[in-house]
């Protein structure tokens, strides 16, 4: 059939205006209205709709799934929505699903325009008889038109509500949207947008969502005996839902359905006959929501998933409160490709865990990064992501940190940033100190690392660690008096400005109110007595291995909006070292893990063992034990990845975890380090000039 011209159809919308208004005066009591005085008062009726017809109904904003998938883009890690619904084209919905609807709901409606007017005329009747509007009658537009309505999560819950209230007021409006709809939009796509809003049960929201969750298909490809029970669900869905409501119930409406199709014409009655004997299987099979729910439950996904949705809440551009952008996240239908590397964080999760089991008291949180990019391949520690009792679930954000939740203290990981502020400070690599077994500082101190009311630390291993030194030995024996005695040169404040450089959030209210009142004597901050997490440790030693370039940590590759228009998302980078200093810094880096820097003058490593757990490639790191071992720290570092891990007891800082550990840890942190890289060559790192090393 040949599309009716604009005219053509103005004049159809406005013959059944006519009539709609001669069913009103019939019904208050108005009789012989002049023809013209009708036609003239549905023009303007109709010109006023036209400028009034809301533009939700031509563009239904539905609520629908968010999907996260794992670095592939195939692997799905969770959803998110409120309503189970996702929205699919009209040629993607199987024909005899399409025609079930129609035979179900308004069998007449290629023939009407909107309004079907003898079930109009019976609707009307009893309205005017009873005062309250009656039930059916409604065709599949005007049913949009409720429906969008109802949905819109841009309309006050009032507003909402006045979309489906019981009045004849509210059915007169539903009719005068329906016949103006019909002007704006075809048929396929008022019937999509139907068959994309509507709900069939069980939380399913749409024929999308209907077809997954009953028959574990998507709608193209689901049969006619299947589509009929679908479209029969529509009237009473929670009833009639063969998986949560009647199975009985759902039958007979699936017999109505395939009558109606073979009455209409639709299909045989072989068809028919053949569709209703036919044994259907119902998966039931409800979609994940939430981390919670996330895949890779024995490898921790969840705690990634957890790290992604509080990225997405600090988000600009999904609203302005986190209220809406969280809101965004659970009815957007965005598609959101993550960094997590699957691979990677099941090692990392396995090497956690063969330090700590499920059920300890003690926990590895371990985090993969790359250089470069700030992209978070791995997020990992020895429990589930679960809201269930046991010391093995727990939901707190163990790994990145949070609000409430801002680490644990790092040890001599933090005597990198007196390294950089040395060498920013114009100090080369072989500047060189003695380094006693206690050394008493300019700055007081009364507690236990006192000398005489001055601050006063020591070696932790004074015949390993005693005698002259220069940053690349003192960094890899972790010499205590060395670093604070170059802190004394630089000023701890210089120390604690490239800490917050590369990325350490001082996120404790106590840690952030040293930095910013008492920096200057802060004597002990080289030997990492603040809070800080295995992702910001990563992050801060991946900007070393990109040569100065700070990343701030990204768990999303990309996010595509439910109308297929992708949302811009980029790393967060900025040079905040000169390369020469990172190069200087990471040639120290290599002393630690038993390796020689450009200049062999490395002496003794803490973690010599990663070494051999990467294979003789080259990598850098730095251990770290605080005071009396209540934590044990690795981090690692290679060209392209950076990996750390700090063993601690969340729950009783004063439970320490012990010296013994430290070896387990620096293994099972090189590991996971290992598995990221892979087996495969890559790059080396690059030279220091020979006058950052020393000097000119």
């Amino acid at each position: 059939m040949a599309p009716e011209e604009p005219g053509l159809r103005r004049g159809g919308a406005l013959a059944r205006l006519s009539g709609v208004l001669i069913l009103i005066g019939a019904l208050v009591g108005v009789a012989a209205i002049p023809a013209g005085v009708i036609l003239l008062s549905a023009a303007h009726w109709s010109d006023q709709q036209r400028a009034e017809l809301p533009e939700q109904l031509l563009n239904p904003p539905t609520a629908q799934v968010t999907r996260v998938y794992a670095n592939d883009g195939k692997t799905l890690i969770t959803t998110f929505y409120d309503e189970d619904r996702h929205d699919v084209a009209l040629g993607q919905i199987a024909g005899v699903m399409q025609q079930a609807i129609v035979a179900a709901e308004d069998v007449r409606y290629y023939q009407h325009g909107g309004v079907d007017l003898k079930g109009a005329v019976r609707a009307l009747v009893t309205d005017a008889q009873s005062g309250q509007a009656a039930q059916g009658a409604s065709t599949i537009t005007m049913q949009v038109v409720r429906n969008v309505l109802k949905e819109d999560p841009t309309l006050t819950a009032a507003e909402r509500a006045e979309a489906t209230a019981d009045t004849p007021g509210r059915k007169l409006k539903e009719i005068q949207y329906a016949i103006e709809l019909e002007q704006r939009l075809s048929k396929q796509q008022i019937l999509q947008n139907y068959l994309n809003i509507v709900y069939f049960g069980d939380g399913a929201y749409g024929v999308e969502a209907a077809a997954r969750r009953i028959f574990g298909v998507t709608p193209a490809r689901l049969d006619l005996a299947q589509a009929a029970m679908i479209a029969g669900i529509v009237q009473s869905p929670d009833a009639d839902n063969p998986v949560s409501g009647d199975k009985k119930r759902a039958k007979d409406r699936q017999l109505y359905v395939l009558g109606a199709m073979q009455k209409a014409g639709m299909i045989t009655a072989a068809q028919q006959k053949a569709a209703a004997a036919e044994k259907l299987t119902f998966t039931g099979k409800t979609q994940p929501n939430g981390c919670v729910d996330a895949s890779g439950t024995a490898d921790g996904w969840g705690f990634f998933c957890d790290y992604v949705r509080s990225w997405f809440d600090s988000q600009p551009q999904f609203g302005k409160t986190t209220a809406e952008r969280d809101t965004a996240l659970r009815r957007g239908g965005y598609t959101i490709v993550t960094t997590l590397d699957p691979d990677v964080q099941k090692a990392a999760a396995e090497q956690s865990r063969s330090v700590y089991g499920l059920n300890s008291k003690k926990v590895l949180p371990i985090a993969v990064v790359q250089p470069g990019t700030g992209k978070v391949l791995a997020l990992a520690v020895n429990r589930h992501y679960s809201t269930a009792k046991g010391i093995s679930n727990t939901v707190n954000p163990l790994v990145s940190g949070g609000p409430n939740l801002h680490g644990y203290p790092s040890g001599s990981t933090f005597k990198m940033f007196t390294m950089l502020a040395a060498l920013e400070a114009g100090m080369p690599l072989d500047t060189g100190f003695d380094a006693p077994a206690k050394l008493p500082t300019e700055w007081p101190d009364s507690g236990p690392d006192s000398c005489g009311g001055k601050y006063c630390p020591g070696n932790s291993n004074p015949a390993w660690m005693d005698g002259f030194r220069t940053m690349w030995d003192a960094f890899g024996r972790s010499v205590n008096t060395y670093f604070v005695h170059l802190e004394e040169q630089v000023g701890p404040a210089a120390a604690v400005a490239e800490a917050k450089k590369l990325g350490i959030s001082f996120g404790s209210p106590q840690d952030a109110e040293m930095a910013k009142n008492s920096a200057d004597s802060w004597g002990s901050f080289t030997l990492g007595v603040i809070d800080t997490t295995p992702l910001e440790l990563a992050s801060a030693y991946a900007t070393v291995a990109a040569e100065g370039t700070y990343c701030a940590p990204l768990p999303v590759q990309s996010i595509t909006g439910a109308d297929g228009a992708k949302v811009a998302v980029s790393s967060t980078c900025k040079q905040v070292l000169d390369p020469d200093i990172a190069r200087a810094a990471t040639d120290a880096a290599r002393c630690p893990v038993g390796q020689q820097g450009a200049f062999g003058r490395c002496d003794g490593g803490t973690a010599a063992q990663v070494d051999s757990i990467m294979g003789g490639r080259p990598v850098a790191g730095k251990t770290g034990s605080t005071e009396d071992n209540r934590t044990e720290t690795f981090v690692g570092f290679t060209r392209t990845m950076a990996a750390a891990g700090i063993a601690a007891d969340p729950a009783n800082p004063s439970d320490h975890v012990g010296s013994a550990v430290e070896s387990q840890v620096v293994t099972a942190v090189g590991k996971a380090l290992r598995a990221a890289v892979g087996d495969g060559d890559y790059p080396d790192f690059t030279p220091p000039s020979d006058e950052i090393a020393f000097g000119g």
